[in-house]
């Protein structure tokens, strides 16, 4: 008997714990790799250059793109994606971007990656579709949310 209530004494205060965790911010849960970078400077600073864009597309709120460049194995990269803070006042407005790798890798092999962007940030209020015109990618995008 007196195991029986140690037992359930046991089971009663792991629920108690497990309902005292941290709760995840259910406002905003993103599934995109990295964000968009707001921040003009920035953007007029780095040159986008030392890749090759195979692929851009918008899913949902997130900016799939496809690069080639050289590396040894293309693991050790890290991205940004820098929005100009400039917004062109048409219909729907358009953002501007730059594409930044940041690649120490020194081979001459050419690998192939693909990494996201999360574009909620570069909404814009009462607006619900923006024109995206990335540095180096042959056409503009088009962003619904």
């Amino acid at each position: 008997m007196y195991l029986i209530k140690k037992l359930i004494f046991a089971i009663v205060l792991a629920f108690c714990f497990m309902n005292t965790q941290c709760e995840e911010d259910d406002d905003y849960l993103s599934v995109c790799d990295n964000l968009v970078i707001i921040d003009e400077s920035y953007y007029n600073t780095f040159d986008s250059g030392n890749f090759t864009f195979i692929d851009a597309e918008v899913i949902d709120n997130c900016l799939s793109v496809t690069i080639s460049a050289s590396g040894c194995d293309g693991n050790s990269w890290a991205y940004n994606l820098v929005d100009s803070g400039s917004i062109a006042e048409s219909l729907p407005e358009q953002r501007y971007l730059k594409l930044e790798l940041l690649n120490e890798e020194a081979c001459l092999a050419v690998f192939k990656r693909t990494v996201s962007f999360d574009l909620t940030p570069i909404k814009i209020e009462g607006s619900n579709e923006i024109i995206l015109n990335i540095e180096g990618f042959e056409s503009s995008i088009n962003y619904k949310y």
